[in-house]
């Protein structure tokens, strides 16, 4: 594909249509899930625990997934995933136990962790390396408008079908995405006689790719860790610090929302950046943004200081829109790129699951507070590690061909 003739306007409804039905597919159901787990006779503690499944699915399933993508191409693999979600959408728009409904909803980390790293990989591909942040960015924030948006959709159905109706949503958006799949064209280098190559002569494996890549994984890797652990927590600080002010759930509710809008509005300016300047001028500011926030956010006594501070950390985590994409792709070789991708994603996995649990541990030993500028104290070692990796100007970022 030559730069001169690319325009991503018009490739766009068919690159990023199918993150768009999966986000509002996702964001349907997943504030009902714990309520409907609950239903299925769960506790508030098993219910929470449900919740974390989706998590816990995708992260062990980043492994496999990169092997499938290697083996049957991106195209596919987000057909497969986008068919798995549907299947574990289901178990929710019937009666079931809860063992089952458990499952399904494992299965939905599952689906994601193979779609997520499927249409990474195609973007880093099909997508010219000058247009990569702005592309990545795209696709983030095409993501989160779709799981902004499930939501209130959701909220219009269980009008009329209860808490199935949310499913109903989640399902339906989630069969549309597998169709739109199927109109994605295939890449250059997933032809067949390509996809035999590589699977019948052995590539190389995760480990090799582990011990190649080792340097970028234990540096940049351990920002990527950081920001995702962050970006998990955030949503937890703010709705426990606004009700430790005695906030109502509406009041708690508008203000998480405004976050998220502006979280979404901004992906596009950020990507552009990244193109333009290089990725430093971003990867830093997004969590030098979010560690102010954070730091901040336990000094708030009222709704309006608790609001401005929950817009800034909105603007810190948006402007950081698409940056892990970005720099997995930037540092992802050729040969092997989905493996790579796989293990940048375990590691970003990981970083999702692990804040959480600093998080409560620090809230078990001390206090809320210290707990959230824990969280600050992890943005500013993510904002170090990317400062101090990251090549400061766009013409150093990695070559292509690796």
């Amino acid at each position: 594909m030559g730069e001169e003739n690319f325009r991503v306007r018009d490739k766009a409804l068919k690159i990023y249509s199918p993150s768009l039905l999966y986000g509002l597919g996702l964001g349907a159901v997943a504030p009902i899930i714990a309520i409907a787990a609950r239903e299925r006779g769960a506790d508030i503690a098993t219910a929470a625990l449900i919740v974390t499944l989706v998590g816990v699915g995708s992260l062990i399933s980043n492994v496999p997934a990169a092997l499938l993508i290697s083996r049957i191409g991106e195209r596919f693999a987000m057909v497969i995933a986008a068919g798995w979600a549907t299947v574990g959408m289901s178990v929710g728009l019937f009666p079931s136990s809860l063992t089952l409904f458990a499952v399904g909803v494992t299965m939905l980390g599952m689906a994601g962790a193979v779609f997520n790293l499927a249409r990474q990989s195609y973007l880093a591909e099909a997508i010219p390396q000058q247009y990569r942040a702005r592309a990545m960015s795209t696709l983030g924030g095409v993501m989160r408008i779709g799981v902004f948006a499930g939501p209130f959709i959701a909220t219009l159905a269980m009008k009329w079908w209860g808490i199935a109706g949310a499913y109903w949503v989640g399902t339906s958006s989630m069969l549309i995405a597998l169709v739109v799949c199927f109109a994605i064209p295939e890449l250059p280098s997933r032809t067949l006689s390509s996809l035999e190559y590589s699977s019948g002569s052995s590539t190389e494996s995760m480990m090799s790719i582990a011990k190649e890549n080792w340097r970028v994984l234990c540096g940049v890797g351990l920002g990527v860790f950081c920001i995702a652990a962050v970006r998990s927590t955030r949503q937890v600080v703010l709705p426990l610090w606004g009700d430790s002010l005695g906030l109502s759930v509406e009041t708690i509710s508008l203000v998480y929302g405004l976050s998220g809008a502006i979280d979404m509005l901004i992906f596009y300016p950020a990507g552009k950046i990244m193109d333009i300047k290089g990725r430093a001028w971003i990867a830093v500011p997004c969590m030098v943004f979010m560690a102010l926030a954070l730091g901040l956010l336990p000094l708030t006594t009222g709704v309006g200081t608790f609001a401005a501070v929950a817009m800034l950390l909105g603007f810190g985590n948006g402007i950081g829109s698409g940056i892990v994409m970005t720099l997995g792709a930037d540092y992802s070789p050729v040969q092997g790129r989905a493996k790579f991708l796989g293990l940048w994603r375990l590691m970003a996995d990981t970083g999702v699951m692990s804040g959480p649990i600093v998080l409560a541990a620090m809230v078990a030993f001390a206090s809320l507070s210290v707990g959230i500028w824990s969280i600050a104290a992890v943005s500013l070692l993510g904002a170090g590690i990317f400062g101090y990796f990251i090549p400061r100007s766009a013409r150093n970022l990695i070559a292509e061909p690796k």
